[in-house]
């Protein structure tokens, strides 16, 4: 049976997940922390990918190699960049550019050298399973975050999201990365520090991957404000009723 694998960066983003696990089992491996059980009666292992590139990808490539991983799903926030992506909307990624890839004149900018692409596409089909897991998770969950009424509208966009090891949180930073990334072909809805090096170790390995980001904040001067409290409170509830319906679907097919 196909085993997918849960990533998520931070204990927060993590939190209640484990605790829905059946038969739930640790493991360390690679300095991690990975949980393997049953979701609807499907084989999970949940992960944290840790802060930044570099731990992303090695939490991934262990899920791959040492757990036979069949999909990963990357569950978190992100900031928001894209026009009209507000703060508890959600973007579904078709894919993911690292935008402080710079390896000019030897190759073009954002292009990871030696691989030909700075694009990094999601898969479609486990992505439009996604979408719909969001559509219904959070259709599902009004009751649950009606104390947060001014997430209560969540809109959920699809587009480019851009990686990068440096938390923005400049109004100024994040319109250069935008316009930047805009002129290169690749216009941004979200900007984080670890999708896109899990989508370049997927594409590497031929395993199938999505990723679903709840937009904490614009990337700008406030970007820090409450922001763990918005994870607690949005972001994972948000997390685990996506999840939830997900699994769901997968158990369909």
């Amino acid at each position: 049976m196909s085993v997918t694998a849960i990533l998520s960066a931070l204990p927060e983003e993590q939190h209640g997940l484990i605790e829905q696990l059946v038969d739930p089992v640790r493991i360390v491996r690679a300095g991690r922390e990975f949980w393997r059980g049953e979701r609807q009666g499907q084989p999970v292992v949940l992960a944290l990918s840790r802060v930044g590139k570099v731990a992303a990808a090695t939490t991934a490539t262990t899920l791959i190699e040492a757990f036979g991983v069949s999909r990963v799903v990357f569950t978190g926030v992100a900031g928001g960049v894209g026009p009209g992506v507000q703060v508890g909307d959600v973007v579904l990624a078709t894919g993911f550019v690292q935008h402080d890839m710079d390896a000019s004149p030897l190759f073009p900018r954002y292009e990871i050298p030696l691989s030909g692409r700075a694009n990094w596409p999601c898969d479609d089909s486990l992505s439009a399973l996604l979408l719909k897991a969001a559509h219904q998770g959070l259709t599902g969950a009004e009751g649950e975050f009606a104390s947060h009424a001014r997430y209560g509208n969540a809109q959920i966009h699809s587009g480019m999201i851009a990686t990068g090891d440096q938390f923005v949180c400049s109004a100024s930073a994040a319109l250069q990365l935008v316009n930047d990334l805009t002129v290169a072909g690749m216009p941004p809805l979200a900007v984080e520090m670890e999708g896109a090096a899990v989508a370049q170790v997927c594409a590497d390995y031929g395993v199938p991957f999505a990723a679903v980001r709840t937009i904490s904040d614009r990337a700008d001067d406030q970007a820090h404000v409450d922001f763990p409290a918005f994870v607690a409170e949005v972001a994972s509830p948000y997390a685990r009723a996506i999840v939830h319906q997900l699994m769901d679907l997968l158990s369909l097919q």
